[in-house]
């Protein structure tokens, strides 16, 4: 082979080997077209996982405001906010009525009992009105607490007309049922023990909800169950300041 056939060769052999290397690096190492378009398509092209499923509920002509609003049924709370309103003016003014107009009547049912009695029932009615609002309020979607408190109210208040109930209540017992008023006194302070108790009660929610750091054991006292038990820890404390500490003879 000549000199001149060898460099011929050489030279050919040289471009083969470079349009080899050229071909390789192009297939193995991407272009910046081509890792901008990698960069524009975003890992979602090739993470199945993330495209957005296909509609599985059925298309409605209602909203979900709609919806709620015909779960809301207002004219159940209309009428609760009735018998609300009619447990609280109905049964005091008939209980009124019947101290004023029909004092030894209602005497001769009262004084078979003891002031003590009186009292723990009168007490015993107006935490079980306090109860039933506290427990429609756990139990929301049931209307039989919503049924409790409002006989639970009616009750309280027909003892309230009874005996009279005010803020100086003494006048007005004293003047309707003269010696034996301490039967009413002894109803009116069980039933002003509920009522304290449930604000003590309330303060000390208040008060637990905003000095209490959530991640503190007392916080545990918020929840609802521990709250009710809470509750009638204070009314029991109540009523037997009211019963045992002189206060029914007092009065």
């Amino acid at each position: 082979m000549t000199e001149h056939n060898r460099r011929d060769v050489e030279t050919t052999s040289g471009k083969a080997d470079r349009s080899s290397v050229s071909s390789a690096s192009s297939t193995t190492i991407p272009t910046a077209e081509q890792r901008r378009l990698a960069h524009l398509d975003g890992p979602e092209s090739s993470n199945p996982a993330s495209a957005h499923p296909e509609a599985t509920i059925a298309e409605s002509e209602y909203s979900l405001a709609d919806i709620e609003r015909k779960k809301a049924r207002p004219i159940r709370w209309v009428i609760f906010a009735l018998a609300i309103l009619l447990a609280i003016i109905l049964p005091y003014g008939y209980g009124r009525s019947l101290a004023i107009n029909h004092t030894q009547g209602v005497l001769h049912y009262a004084s078979v009992m003891d002031p003590r009695g009186i009292a723990l029932i009168a007490w015993m009615v107006t935490v079980l009105a306090f109860m039933g609002i506290g427990m429609s309020i756990i139990e929301s979607q049931s209307w039989f607490w919503r049924v409790v408190f409002v006989l639970g109210l009616a009750a309280e208040q027909l003892i309230a007309g009874l005996c009279l109930l005010k803020m100086n209540f003494w006048y007005g017992t004293f003047v309707i049922y003269q010696h034996q008023a301490v039967l009413a006194n002894a109803a009116n302070l069980g039933i002003i023990a509920a009522g304290l108790g449930v604000a003590v009660f309330a303060i000390l929610f208040v008060a637990i909800l905003v000095c209490v750091k959530k991640d503190s054991p007392w916080n545990a006292l918020t929840h609802s169950w521990s709250a009710l038990s809470m509750f009638f820890i204070i009314e029991l404390v109540a009523i037997a300041v009211v019963l045992f500490g002189g206060i029914i003879t007092a009065v």
